[in-house]
């Protein structure tokens, strides 16, 4: 049976429609950043993930979001993983796979459920950078809609990355329901303290929210995230190490989402999801022949 392009999934889901959709694009050897960019575009996704040098045991990896190529993102990796455990190992209860993404490669595990798959994926040690006082702070809080009153007292401002640094923004629970990013030069603030984007974390009820750096896409499930704000949870002693951490995204999109994080002995992150089908397809005759794509 010819396998096809691509798959559409949802993922970090708990039934299909829910959780964080993915586009899956299957043996992109060749295919160019136009190309992949483009397509990104046509599928509306906050992310598409594009598999190349495709084998049993994984493949090559670039994602791209509908503005940018990104050097990792969580979901699209399991959910490339589900794929590529669908099409390559269909008869296998379990199977493991190697991405290799240009952050560099993730090992991800796994295992197929009652119609859909559970994944996942060993972001390694959180890396910590420093705490960001208060002044420096202000624009970004002024960016996402937020004062210092809306910031969880005690709790510190930091950047943490497990592939993609993000700054965790402690915030009282009600403040998660007005935030929101407002202007144009978000990303250039958060640069200043080495991070791509920002995620506002509700530390009582581990329920976070993260957006496109403009603002226009809010993310429902943010697996790249989910390390770093685990990691917070444990650095400051508000989630025992021993134990998984449930964490909750996209009820404010409308797409409730679970993920859940452990920490292994060696300090690792492995933050997993379920992975449902939705939908797959071909692509048409001559669409990869058109090597740049406008607006």
């Amino acid at each position: 049976m010819t396998v096809p392009d691509f798959f559409q999934v949802d993922v970090f889901a708990t039934r299909p429609l829910t959780g964080n959709g993915l586009a899956v694009f299957l043996f992109t050897d060749g295919w160019s950043a136009p190309i992949m960019q483009g397509l990104t575009q046509e599928m509306k996704q906050f992310e598409s993930i594009f598999l190349s040098e495709v084998t049993s045991t994984g493949a090559c990896a670039r994602v791209f979001t509908v503005e940018e190529e990104l050097p990792f993102a969580g979901h699209p990796v399991l959910g490339a993983a589900a794929v590529l455990h669908r099409t390559q190992t269909p008869e296998a209860e379990t199977s493991s796979w190697i991405l290799k993404l240009p952050s560099g490669d993730v090992p991800v595990n796994t295992k197929k459920m009652d119609g859909h798959y559970l994944a996942e994926m060993n972001q390694g040690p959180a890396i910590f950078g420093t705490a960001i006082a208060s002044a420096e702070l202000a624009p970004i809080l002024s960016r996402l809609g937020l004062e210092s009153g809306d910031l969880t007292a005690g709790f510190p401002a930091v950047v943490i990355s497990t592939g993609l640094p993000y700054l965790v923004v402690p915030v009282r629970p009600e403040a998660l329901a007005w935030a929101a990013i407002s202007g144009t030069d978000l990303e250039a603030l958060l640069s200043v303290h080495g991070a791509k984007f920002v995620f506002v974390l509700d530390v009582a009820g581990r329920e976070l929210r993260t957006w496109d750096n403009l603002g226009r896409v809010e993310d429902v499930a943010t697996g790249s995230a989910a390390g770093p704000a685990a990691a917070y949870l444990f650095s400051l002693g508000l989630a025992d190490p021993n134990l998984p951490v449930e964490l909750a995204q996209g009820r404010f999109a409308g797409r409730p989402s679970r993920i859940r994080v452990i920490r292994d002995e060696r300090g690792g992150l492995l933050v997993s999801g379920e992975v449902w089908p939705v939908a797959h397809g071909f692509l048409d005759p001559g669409t990869l022949r058109v090597e740049a794509l406008g607006p």
